[in-house]
């Protein structure tokens, strides 16, 4: 407790203003998100009590089993011209909850309410629950923890985040309001933007900065060349797009898209963690040999390349999961299951790996070309 109190002692006036407009933000965002009802024109109600009807053991034909339940709920309106009335609802949930939930006094819920029932006695039907309470408190334990770890520099990184994913709503609204335009395109303007935004924000306007830049769209376009190339000259062979088939426009363009996308992060990873490191090398030593910084960032290159190439793989597969064992719930060969499953999670890593490879020589090499344009200057 002491040591707390010392650093807030310690805490200059800016630091004062800018937590105090974060814990401000914070308590009037959960006041909001508890008393926003009217905010919606679906109509929602809370919970005020439930009771089981029944509960059934079910087996499917692949001798899966489950339990249904059936609950009727008595809830009060919060919104619209029935606020403040009971309307009287039935659910039914399943053991596994893959499309349904059990609901609890308290919960809020979207209801339909049916036009037939009588005014004294509301009856309808559940569509949804209103979750945006708890999303609210997850997005700011992310905020608190991200700007703990990181200080000044986490809260940057966290306008770099809400800039970049507005960019990209408004990037893909262009998209599906104007089908003419190109995905690819449009989202190689995003690649740009992002790490123009992230990189000097992060960094600042310096070598260092520019080298990272450089370096990651030279390893991120190269990348998406190499893996068009590929899956052109083999006709996408392999590669399964069924997952995609309720899309109406070109599969293999919106894959590229999402692939250009999905790589970035890797790459620009390796690029600053790369630049930085022979930056830094060379800022505690001015006369250090070119070699000595080459072999330095093949190393850091090297270091690097196994974990963030596995880490690609985990995070692209770990999606795939619960589809795998629905199919192999459902007497799916394994073959066929990891075909329709991964092909195209697995296609997204190997151009991740290729990206990364490639962007560690990219990465050096742009590097010291700064840091001799630096050394001439002094």
């Amino acid at each position: 407790m002491k040591m707390i109190i010392n650093k807030l002692k310690k805490m200059s006036r800016k630091q004062w203003v800018v937590y105090s407009l974060i814990v401000f933000c914070f308590v009037l965002s959960i006041i909001f998100v508890n008393h926003n009802s009217s905010f919606y024109k679906q109509p929602i109600a809370e919970v005020l009590s439930t009771h089981l009807q029944s509960k059934e053991k079910v087996t499917d034909q692949h001798n899966n089993k489950d339990q249904t339940y059936k609950q009727s709920i008595k809830a009060e309106i919060k919104n619209g011209k029935d606020k403040g009335k009971v309307i009287h609802l039935e659910n039914e949930y399943s053991s596994s909850g893959a499309y349904d939930q059990k609901y609890k006094p308290g919960n809020e819920i979207f209801v339909i309410i049916d036009k037939h029932s009588k005014e004294k006695h509301l009856t309808g039907s559940i569509k949804n629950a209103k979750r945006d309470k708890y999303v609210l408190l997850v997005g700011w334990l992310f905020i608190f923890t991200l700007l703990f770890v990181g200080k000044e520099r986490g809260f940057l990184a966290l306008i770099s985040l809400v800039v970049n994913a507005a960019l990209m709503s408004f990037a893909l609204d262009i998209y599906v309001i104007s089908s003419y335009k190109s995905l690819v395109f449009i989202c190689s303007i995003l690649v740009i933007l992002f790490t123009v935004i992230s990189l000097l924000l992060l960094n600042g306007v310096n070598e260092m900065t520019y080298a990272s830049i450089t370096s990651s769209l030279l390893g991120i376009f190269l990348t998406l060349g190499v893996t068009y190339a590929v899956v052109h000259f083999t006709d996408g062979n392999g590669l399964r797009y069924e997952g995609m088939q309720f899309l109406t426009r070109p599969y293999e363009i919106v894959f590229m898209a999402g692939l250009l996308i999905g790589s970035l992060g890797a790459v620009m990873d390796v690029s600053i963690t790369i630049s930085s490191s022979l930056f830094e090398l060379y800022e505690k030593n001015e006369k250090i040999s070119l070699t000595a910084l080459r072999k330095s960032g093949m190393d850091i290159g090297r270091d690097v390349m196994g974990a963030l190439t596995n880490i690609l793989f985990f995070v692209y597969a770990a999606g795939s999961i619960p589809s795998m064992i629905l199919y192999l719930k459902n007497a799916s060969p394994l073959g066929f299951t990891l075909s329709m499953n991964l092909s195209l999670e697995i296609a997204r890593a190997l151009a991740g790996g290729i990206g990364i490879m490639l962007i560690i020589p990219i990465a050096v090499y742009t590097s010291i070309y700064f840091i001799n344009q630096k050394r001439k200057r002094i």
